[in-house]
């Protein structure tokens, strides 16, 4: 499958999604409450709302999601990962006791993380593409959150087409702990280095070792395989807060391709009169433009 069938397909599956429900939590695809979507990333273990539910089920204000399902007829009985439109349809073979269920565990613990980014659409924001639902740092790292309140790090698009593909990075370390606005990994092209700064604190739990492989990776696809690592961090909501999101992230984008237009007519005089689509390698096709000020103005190191 080519990669733009494969966005395409990402695309209708996300609008599909988009017209049912954005996240829907599942005490009401179970039927006990009338309308509540998820606002907790699936991590049902620390959600308040869940626990709230839950408590009130056990002194008889009402029946569990669980019950709720039980109830229904034996082919109706859908897997609670597909009623919250997290996997493909499938019935639940364990009568909802998802303790004992192997493919319960195994979505939690392994699907769920690999698949975060299944749905993403692009937008275009003079040529660059930026990830709707995405959140970004002002140094061009950008965080998504996966099912069940993991945080996927990653550089964006324009990083990649300023600097040109990376020779290799310097990831972290599982279990290493990262501060926000703080140098928290690296990337080198050739001799040259750029530090990047983390967006936002948490500890390392899993770093793609696919990047470590084939770095081109994360040029080629920035906002979905070629992520880079994933964070754990008790305060979601407080993490990503002070990040940018939909129109903010996309007006910035905006600010900072005006920057480098300027800084590209400094070296080679005015661009078409359209502006053009910069091309994919700023740095490589520009060099004078100087490896530490692209990375001090955009990287902010």
């Amino acid at each position: 499958m080519t990669q733009l069938m494969r966005t395409k397909k990402s695309e209708n599956i996300w609008k599909a999604q988009k017209d049912k429900n954005d996240h829907p939590c599942i005490w009401m695809q179970a039927g006990v409450a009338k309308k509540k979507n998820c606002n907790n990333f699936y991590d049902c273990t620390n959600c308040k709302y869940d626990d709230s539910m839950a408590k009130m089920a056990k002194a008889g204000k009402h029946i569990s999601w669980q019950e709720a399902l039980r109830n229904r007829d034996s082919t109706d009985r859908t897997c609670r990962h597909a009623l919250t439109n997290r996997t493909e349809n499938k019935i639940c073979p364990m009568n909802y006791n998802c303790q004992r269920c192997d493919f319960d565990q195994y979505f939690e613990d392994i699907l769920s993380p690999k698949t975060g980014h299944s749905m993403v659409v692009m937008k275009d924001v003079k040529g660059f593409d930026i990830a709707d639902g995405y959140y970004f740092h002002d140094g061009h790292t950008w965080a998504s959150i996966d099912s069940g309140g993991l945080i996927r790090i990653g550089l964006d698009d324009f990083s990649f087409k300023v600097l040109g593909g990376p020779d290799a990075f310097d990831l972290p370390l599982t279990g290493q702990e990262l501060n926000k606005d703080k140098v928290g990994w690296g990337l080198k092209r050739k001799e040259n280095l750029a530090d990047i700064l983390s967006p936002v604190n948490g500890v390392i739990t899993e770093v793609n070792n696919n990047i470590r492989k084939s770095p081109d990776l994360s040029k080629n696809h920035p906002y979905g395989d070629g992520w880079l690592f994933t964070i754990h961090n008790s305060d979601i909501k407080g993490a990503v807060k002070n990040l940018m999101a939909d129109n903010d992230s996309m007006e910035w984008l905006g600010e900072e391709v005006t920057t480098l237009e300027s800084m590209i007519e400094k070296v080679t005089g005015p661009l078409s009169a359209d502006g053009g689509l910069l091309k994919a390698d700023v740095y490589g096709n520009l060099p004078t433009l100087g490896w530490h000020n692209l990375t001090r103005t955009f990287l902010r190191t």
